[in-house]
């Protein structure tokens, strides 16, 4: 009876669901078709009559002055010089300022000069995007917010093709279904890693998973099945991608990990304005008694400073390098707000603390011409986030003839701190110990071999030219423009 009573239950149940599916389809048809037709309401014809190529970035943030604003002017101005009839949009939050000030800002800061307009579609919701407004699941928070925002921009403008430039993976199936467009993205990192899954499944502390959380196996379990179901969620709207472009081989081996797309996906390696360092003329250390540890990054926990102080602290307590040398460490980095100068100013508290405070200079929004001086002057260029994507500070140091010293994970240790030509370009470390006794070797080598390490990586960053990127770039969007 119970058998039969649930037979009788499931097939009105499957019919149920059938219809709800057929309608769900027929309602996503709808809408894919009405948002066609705004598409030739929204799209003006040019003065020879043809409609243009619509290429759109979504980069909410497009008026920072980071790694990926570099990444997108760049992508943009190489998309110009090859292609004519290709109308470049940008989908941005930054509604403080006009686009005429957006494209004088990356002219300014990346000297970046576009040959044609740029149009910018403000969009209104870019606080749904914003990590404050969730205190709590902040990955799913973003992602969902991300896919609202996504909305408000294609109903804004519908583009040809798409073109997600800042990793906000979500919004991929929208513009795709959708918006009938062909998809493509850059990602600078993957929002969730199998390192991050790892962090959580062996209870690690870390700036992302809080002490209560490890102390607590019920916590930690729970925490590891939503990052679980978030990783298979990330996974399916990214495969959804026509071309996959990563900005390094640790986000190559994580993104055809989760995404499942490694015949779409190619390395792309970020232009870094490797020019203006290459500039600072390369010569012999003089001989004098005073030598400075310069280390470039923003004040943000990933970053990990308090690494580079006890390290330096350890160097200076071992003696090991003579009482005749006077060694400085010069933190050098950006505050982006209130959370960061807080930050700087417990770092300070660890120097005093350490006492270290006379050999630690902090150096915060300094002007560009400043940090050129600091890299020229340097023994040592400093670098401690644990499993960096890529790492643009590192390449500039070594561009700027410093002797560089990052971490052994990440980028660096995958594709810039690595040989060339067979010659040794910088040295990697993981720990408060193994990056004391580094620095103790490195100020231990003559000059001559210093130069020569300093020699090697210079050559070495070529590779992560402008010249280059443009090479990658049009050669991985090429599908998109078939």
């Amino acid at each position: 009876a119970c058998f039969r009573l649930l037979c009788s239950l499931l097939i009105p149940a499957l019919f149920l669901s059938g219809i709800l599916c057929v309608c769900l389809v027929i309602l996503l048809w709808g809408i894919r078709l009405w948002i066609q037709q705004r598409k030739k309401k929204l799209i003006s014809a040019e003065k020879d009559g043809k409609q243009p190529l619509v290429v759109a970035f979504f980069h909410p943030y497009c008026n920072a002055g980071g790694g990926g604003e570099r990444v997108l002017w760049c992508a943009i101005r190489t998309l110009q010089k090859k292609y004519r009839n290709v109308m470049c949009v940008v989908y941005t939050g930054d509604r403080d300022a006009t686009g005429e000030e957006i494209v004088e800002g990356a002219f300014r800061r990346f000297n970046i000069k576009l040959t044609h307009p740029v149009k910018f579609v403000f969009l209104e919701k870019r606080y749904l995007v914003e990590a404050s407004l969730y205190p709590h699941f902040t990955l799913l928070g973003q992602s969902l917010g991300s896919v609202f925002l996504g909305w408000e921009a294609l109903l804004k403008c519908v583009p040809d093709i798409y073109i997600d430039s800042m990793g906000y993976a979500f919004t991929l199936p929208l513009f795709k279904y959708l918006g009938g467009c062909c998809v493509g993205c850059y990602v600078h990192y993957p929002t969730i890693s199998t390192e991050m899954l790892s962090v959580v499944r062996n209870q690690d502390t870390r700036f992302n998973n809080a002490a209560f959380i490890t102390s607590s196996p019920l916590f930690s379990k729970f925490k590891l099945i939503y990052y679980y179901f978030f990783a298979f969620m990330y996974g399916l709207v990214g495969s959804c991608s026509d071309v996959i472009m990563v900005n390094s081989s640790w986000t190559l081996n994580h993104i055809t990990s989760l995404w499942r797309g490694a015949a779409c996906t190619s390395v792309v390696y970020p232009p870094c304005d490797v020019q203006t360092f290459l500039d600072i003329p390369l010569e012999e250390e003089k001989s004098n008694t005073e030598q400075s540890i310069v280390s470039v990054s923003q004040f943000r926990p990933e970053k990990d400073h308090p690494l580079q102080i006890r390290a330096f602290a350890k160097l200076l307590k071992e003696k090991r390098l003579g009482q005749q040398l006077q060694l400085k460490l010069i933190l050098i980095g950006g505050c982006r707000n209130q959370q960061d100068e807080e930050r700087v100013k417990n770092l300070k508290g660890l120097c005093e603390e350490l006492g270290v405070s006379n050999a630690v200079m902090f150096r915060t929004n300094i002007p560009f011409e400043e940090l050129k001086r600091h890299l020229a002057e340097a023994t040592i260029g400093l670098h401690t986030m644990w499993n960096e994507h890529f790492g643009i500070g590192v390449v500039e140091c070594m561009a700027a003839g410093t002797v560089i010293l990052a971490h052994n994970s990440g980028g660096p240790k995958l594709d810039i701190v690595v040989p060339y030509e067979g010659h040794i370009t910088g040295f990697l470390a993981e720990n408060v110990d193994s990056y004391a006794e580094m620095m103790a070797y490195i100020l231990s080598l003559s000059p001559e071999k210093r130069l020569e390490i300093r020699e090697n990586a210079r050559h070495s960053v070529h590779r992560f030219s402008d010249l280059h990127f443009e090479e990658a770039f049009l050669l991985s969007v090429e599908p998109l423009f078939k």
